[in-house]
């Protein structure tokens, strides 16, 4: 499709961890890139600036973040956080918090317009092959993740920022190996796919 070189360019910050980062799969397959390429076909957008590394919990995003100085805003923003915390036994209180700080500096991100702004839960890796070959109790796992992903719900929801669960179908790599990257435990970029539709049909109703 062709844009005229007068159109604005929708700008977009992903922050998250090793999912946004697309830990295990190419940068073309992480979902932030896969989403901009979807939206591309009917609004322009610039390439994602991507603040995520695999690993990091809340408070190691938040400080990533500062360390960054961003000044500018953009036009949309995602947050997907809170597994690093669950698989380190982080405390869900602390959690809440840093979780509530992190959406407050997304929206000052998109300009304060929580419309601007997309929370992604967390996927279920208790399905996983690297959980299966681990000790720990899979059905406390999933539990657990239930559990942070309800905090983050009930935090976006209260600042009116729309969530979207990509958890319930993320437990479909029991079944399908393919939605599963070469390392047996991050999404493959056919998963990442899915999500990217997920997200982009949400942006695209807003952009309506």
């Amino acid at each position: 499709m062709q844009h005229s070189k007068h159109t604005h360019a929708h700008t977009y910050l992903a922050l998250g961890d090793s999912y946004t980062i697309g830990e295990g799969v190419s940068y073309e397959d992480c979902f932030p890139v896969q989403l901009v390429r979807l939206l591309n076909h009917t609004k322009k957008f610039d390439p994602p600036l991507i603040i995520a590394k695999t690993g990091w919990t809340t408070d190691e995003l938040i400080d990533a973040i500062a360390k960054q100085n961003i000044k500018t805003t953009f036009d949309w923003v995602t947050l997907l956080i809170g597994v690093n915390n669950q698989y380190r036994g982080r405390d869900t209180s602390n959690f809440r918090k840093e979780f509530t700080e992190l959406l407050a500096t997304a929206k000052k991100f998109a300009a304060n317009k929580p419309e601007r702004v997309i929370v992604i839960s967390i996927p279920d890796w208790s399905v996983t092959p690297f959980a299966l070959n681990s000790e720990k109790d899979k059905a406390q796992l999933s539990k657990e993740i239930d559990l942070f992903n309800s905090i983050s719900k009930w935090v976006a929801e209260q600042q009116s920022i729309a969530f979207i669960d990509i958890t319930q179908p993320s437990r479909d790599a029991a079944k399908h190996s393919t939605l599963l990257a070469n390392d047996g435990l991050h999404p493959s970029g056919k998963m990442y796919a899915e999500w990217a539709k997920k997200i982009s049909e949400t942006i695209l109703i807003k952009l309506k």
